[in-house]
């Protein structure tokens, strides 16, 4: 089985679009969050852990890897979306007038657009790709990442689509185990 996990919350207090700017780190309760991960992952045979190399990804598998002994190796593949890093450092307020039309186009169809430096889809078959080359038939891996690139593989390894993009999204250190198949089926 692969468990994505999105990491914990991040300590962010001037509400900026962080994507991979270097310095933020889980916030106090991000840290509870990823130890809860990690208390439900303890059960689990878990052979190995790759995150991105984002610094909240990373102490989130860190923190995973503590309670499995297992450790923690990277792979770029698994870090934000580019969009995401477009807008890096900008306020979410002032988004809509930094980048006017952006964020709504994203809320109305994350699927359509054309400013971004990475589809939707190709984020999903980035993360995706991950996925596929580690599952292993000897014990569970664990994929510590981000929200979009966690969602949208999900959607494309089960074959759900992105229609309703918004609803199910993943939660701060959450994981979500997957089957591997033709399609992927949650576990």
């Amino acid at each position: 089985m692969i468990f994505f996990v999105r990491h914990g919350e991040v300590l962010n207090p001037d509400h900026v679009v962080y994507a991979s700017l270097d310095g933020f780190d889980l916030s106090p309760l991000g840290e509870v969050q990823a130890d809860r991960a990690a208390r439900a992952l303890a059960d689990h045979s878990i052979v190995a852990i790759w995150s991105s190399p984002l610094r909240r990804a990373l102490h989130t598998a860190r923190r995973i890897a503590s309670a499995s002994g297992v450790p923690v190796e990277t792979d770029a593949d698994l870090t934000e979306w580019a969009l995401s890093d477009r807008w890096a450092g900008v306020g979410w307020d002032d988004l809509p007038d930094v980048f006017p039309g952006e964020l709504e186009a994203y809320l109305a169809d994350p699927t359509d657009l054309p400013f971004s430096p990475e589809s939707l889809r190709d984020l999903a078959e980035r993360v995706a790709r991950v996925a596929r080359r580690v599952a292993r038939d000897d014990g569970d891996v664990v994929l510590v990442s981000h929200q979009d690139p966690i969602h949208a593989a999900v959607r494309l390894l089960t074959g759900t689509g992105f229609d309703g993009y918004f609803r199910d999204r993943p939660e701060h250190a959450e994981p979500i185990g997957l089957v591997p198949g033709d399609p992927w089926t949650l576990g």
